[in-house]
């Protein structure tokens, strides 16, 4: 894997830790900006909105720069936009801080994303794919309780200005380590590559990428209230079960990883069913605390953990452009914007489990999108006749590996 690669997932780590720094800090925010904490706590939608809003307008922007370059910019406004909100001294000013860092890291994605593709050999783009998206494992195993804790040491502030210095290090890292490729551009322009869009299966694709995300969501922006109020573990239990659940997503999108270039497909449909199963379990025994954080775990094993086959298969149904990536970045926000808040709707009428079983609804959804394609697959790969012996076979080849490749 190219150095590059890993620098790369280090821009993505300093987006997301400031996309989740506003969950640890609310209280603190809340004093400081005059607010209250359901205000503070809209920060957060507010930076998702301008993601799946905003992040496309800004990619096409900068479409005809070379990759770097386009980094190297969203870089820069990124920043303008973390040091308004470490400067902000009302409640609209960080409003607007958080629509500009959330339009910048939402384009900032697909960017490396599709650099990340480009920078890997063919048979290596899904584990490319997966040291890229590490970057937004690791923003919420470390960056969240690391930020959480800067801002509860020196004040809120202090977090937003910790994370500006870590933008401008990859910053440097990436002028010192991503290579200076040339833009590839598509023939026919900007018109032809937005031409991709007319496809059907790439906006079936997409909507897969946002059950995925809203099933896991659904759950996961609700875990403190059920861990505590339903399975009954002290609050100073959860960030450790939170730690933990973190890890299991940086384990499981290595894993993913390594099967996204031959098995995408079934991958998805393989992880939408365990989630189903761990949603469902955990729905039902959430009052139990050995299968509660089992189920736990689980969720975080076969969640956002399928982003590398989401990745593959959005860009096998289009293409690796950072318009397509920054679109597809978009329909997974708009998962986390889904299952946060309709689980939000479920608990105010059904009670705290009323996400869990909201997510496993939305796996099914998800599940719906993938089978019928894999089993359209699945049976014209069995109607299709096998190909003729080499000519110069002249008996059994041990150990040899079967043409073709399943799933995609």
């Amino acid at each position: 894997m190219a150095r590059s690669v890993y620098v790369l997932a280090l821009g993505i780590f300093a987006m997301v830790t400031s996309e989740f720094v506003v969950a640890g800090l609310m209280t603190q925010m809340a004093e400081g900006l005059g607010a209250t904490v359901s205000q503070i706590g809209y920060l957060i939608t507010v930076f998702a909105v301008a993601m799946t809003v905003g992040g496309p307008f800004l990619a096409v922007a900068l479409a005809r720069l070379p990759p770097r370059t386009a980094l190297l910019w969203l870089f820069a406004v990124f920043l303008v936009g973390n040091v308004l909100a470490a400067l902000a001294t009302g409640y609209l000013v960080m409003v607007v801080a958080r629509v500009i860092t959330g339009v910048a890291a939402q384009a900032f994605f697909g960017v490396a994303v599709s650099l990340g593709v480009q920078l890997a050999r063919p048979e290596m783009r899904g584990r490319a794919i997966a040291v890229v998206m590490n970057g937004l494992m690791l923003g919420t195993l470390l960056g969240l309780p690391l930020s959480t804790l800067v801002g509860e040491r020196f004040g809120w502030r202090a977090a937003f200005w910790a994370i500006s210095g870590l933008a401008l290090v990859a910053a440097l890292a990436t002028v010192l380590g991503v290579p200076r490729l040339e833009r590839v551009a598509p023939a026919g322009g900007l018109r032809r590559e937005m031409g991709v869009f007319r496809r059907p299966r790439l906006w079936l694709a997409m909507t897969t990428s946002t059950f995925v995300i809203g099933a896991t969501f659904s759950a996961f922006s609700y875990l403190h209230p059920i861990l505590t109020e339903v399975t009954g573990f002290a609050t100073g239990t959860v960030p450790l079960l939170l730690i933990a659940y973190g890890a299991a997503t940086v384990v499981g999108n290595t894993v993913v990883g390594r099967l996204a270039d031959r098995y995408a497909l079934p991958v998805l449909a393989l992880g939408l069913a365990l989630n189903l199963l761990f949603l469902s379990g955990f729905a039902l025994l959430a009052d139990v605390p050995a299968p509660a954080v089992a189920f736990l775990l689980g969720i975080g094993l076969v969640g956002v953990t399928m982003n590398p086959a989401m990745v593959t298969r959005v860009q096998r149904a289009g293409n690796t452009s950072p318009l397509v990536n920054t679109v597809h970045s978009s329909f997974i926000t708009s998962g986390v914007i889904i299952g946060s808040a309709l689980g939000g709707v479920a608990i105010e009428r059904f009670g705290l489990r009323a996400p869990l079983w909201l997510g496993a609804g939305l796996a099914v959804a998800g599940l719906a999108t993938v089978l019928p394609e894999l089993v359209r697959r699945r049976t014209r790969a069995a109607t299709e006749p096998a190909p003729p012996p080499s000519p110069r076979a002249t008996g059994p080849q041990h150990g040899a590996v079967p043409a073709g490749c399943p799933g995609g």
